[in-house]
């Protein structure tokens, strides 16, 4: 007798199913994260402007807008209360935390968490 091997076809259905449903999560979460690296890349842009520590945060927040623009980055995503410049001593650091809703199958929806803070006077970022 000859040993087989192989897949069953319900064992394969199975299969298609698990990659099935990475795969969907995948396309549903891909764009999101390309959005938050538009966001961290303006950020960065930003950062390099010079004088960029002693604006106001409206203008700030103007030069942001401009910036995810070219990005791509939906403004609407992101509330203006969600963009904050801290001033302590003579560093300055510009925060922006905002969530995403993304509908995912029927009734289940993903929550994506998102918090940058670069510093604006110095040259590192965490």
């Amino acid at each position: 007798m000859v040993k087989q091997r192989g897949i069953t076809l319900i064992g394969f259905a199975i299969l298609l199913v698990v990659l099935g449903f990475f795969a969907y999560a995948g396309m549903k979460l891909v764009p999101v994260y390309s959005e938050y690296m538009g966001v961290v890349k303006s950020m960065n842009l930003l950062k390099a402007e010079q004088g960029i520590g002693e604006k106001s945060v409206e203008e700030i927040r103007h030069m942001l807008n401009v910036k995810f623009d070219t990005q791509y980055v939906d403004d609407a995503a992101i509330p203006p209360q969600n963009i904050q410049l801290r001033k302590q001593g003579g560093a300055t650091s510009l925060r922006i935390f905002y969530d995403r809703r993304i509908d995912f199958i029927y009734n289940v929806d993903l929550l994506v968490s998102f918090d940058k803070t670069v510093d604006l006077t110095g040259q590192s970022s965490y």
